[in-house]
């Protein structure tokens, strides 16, 4: 006589159960895939810096396929193994149709199918910032700086299938079919049990950002975007990830002074250019307010790299670099200095002082799309610098 089994692990196959799951998912990790491929171009685009937080964004992807095998619809012949004694280099055969085309004519070919994927701002700015970090965080001071981190480390009886807890199913499984009097492992829908997820405060470090930049005469219309761009998805990583990180506004022409956020962003400008007056500004400020010995401190300045005066820059970020735990200058190319490799004269004199000190770290930017590499550059680990 036949026997059931003693218990049931599932009536269904568990990986057809969630074959549609996976499939999802494997294709949204593929979009995001091309999305972080593309962050350059996509966080440069006015409308996305400008867009309020809930936002929709549309975003055209390429179509993407599943790899499957498929036949050369042609039916032409193909290229094989030649007739024998061919060197490296020869063609032994062409595709039919290869050559150059006959203008500008109808097309008959099919086209790349595009779609567009929709994402909030919160979302995109979750891509954006997910390998971003502050570079080279020591442990200074009393006042910790909290910032906010997920946790998996809760259960609870619903969420996706993606995050479903097996174990622990099978173990509510069991104490329910075992209270009833017949210990199986036949799952019911009570018995799943989710992995969750919280919102985890976590102690980090004092640290200080010194926002400065240049409002002079020869900051045009491309470099003042440049500015603000930059600066807008840098104040968004730090109220992202370290929400208490106190932030200090400079702009600088001729005179540098401290303003609030509002002022900085939409400062016009105009006059000539000391940019010594920042970094002197920016060290009154330390020297009054951040003691180094308890402060995580980091200057950034953006520029045109037109200057009077730049040896003295040189001296100040010295000074600087002594107390920083990171120091970052960004020089926005003009169309003279944009067909070049080289940094226009501010550039130039601090990468032959600084060209090997990790501590200062130059970026040089020419198009709107050089921004994500920039925030990349300066906001990476850095490990170099914590053995010094």
């Amino acid at each position: 006589m036949w026997h059931h089994p003693p218990f049931i692990l599932s009536q269904d196959p568990w990986d057809l159960h969630h074959r549609a799951e996976r499939d999802r998912q494997r294709h949204n990790e593929k979009v995001k895939e091309v999305i972080k491929q593309n962050l350059g171009d996509i966080i440069s685009h006015q409308d996305i810096i400008t867009a309020h937080d809930g936002k929709i964004v549309k975003i055209p992807i390429r179509g993407l396929e599943l790899p499957r095998i498929r036949f050369d619809p042609n039916q032409g012949k193909r290229v094989g193994q030649g007739p024998g004694g061919s060197q490296p280099g020869d063609i032994i055969g062409r595709q039919p149709g290869e050559g150059e085309g006959a203008g500008k004519q109808a097309g008959t070919e099919p086209g790349v199918d595009f779609y567009e994927a929709e994402f909030t701002i919160e979302e995109l700015m979750e891509l954006v910032f997910e390998d971003l970090h502050l570079p080279n965080l020591q442990e200074k001071g009393s006042k910790q700086v909290m910032a906010d981190t997920t946790q998996f480390n809760t259960i609870a009886r619903k969420g996706p299938l993606s995050n479903i807890d097996r174990k622990r199913t099978l173990i509510e499984a069991y104490k329910r079919s075992a209270k009833a009097g017949k210990p199986e492992f036949k799952i019911q829908a009570d018995d799943r049990r989710f992995r969750s997820w919280e919102v985890v405060p976590e102690p980090q470090r004092n640290a200080v950002i010194f926002a400065m930049r240049d409002v002079s005469g020869s900051m045009g219309e491309f470099e003042a975007y440049i500015c603000r761009s930059f600066y807008f998805w840098m104040l968004r990583f730090l109220r992202t990830k370290y929400t208490n990180t106190e932030i200090v506004f400079i702009t600088c022409h001729t005179i540098a002074k401290e303003v609030d956020e509002q002022e900085f962003f939409a400062a016009g400008d105009s006059g000539g250019t000391k940019l010594s007056e920042a970094y002197k500004l920016a060290l009154d400020i330390i020297e009054k307010r951040y003691n180094p010995r308890e402060w995580n401190i980091y200057p950034f300045l953006f520029s045109d790299g037109y200057n009077w005066g730049d040896h003295e820059v040189v001296q100040l970020v010295e000074r600087m670099a002594s107390i920083s735990n990171l120091i970052g200058y960004g020089e926005i190319a003009d169309e003279l200095w944009g067909h070049t490799d080289a940094f226009a004269p501010l550039g130039q004199a601090l990468y032959e002082r600084f060209a090997t000190d990790p501590r200062v770290v130059l970026v040089r930017i020419t198009s709107k799309e050089d921004v994500w590499p920039a925030l990349k550059r300066f906001f990476s680990k850095h490990p170099e610098v914590e053995q010094l």
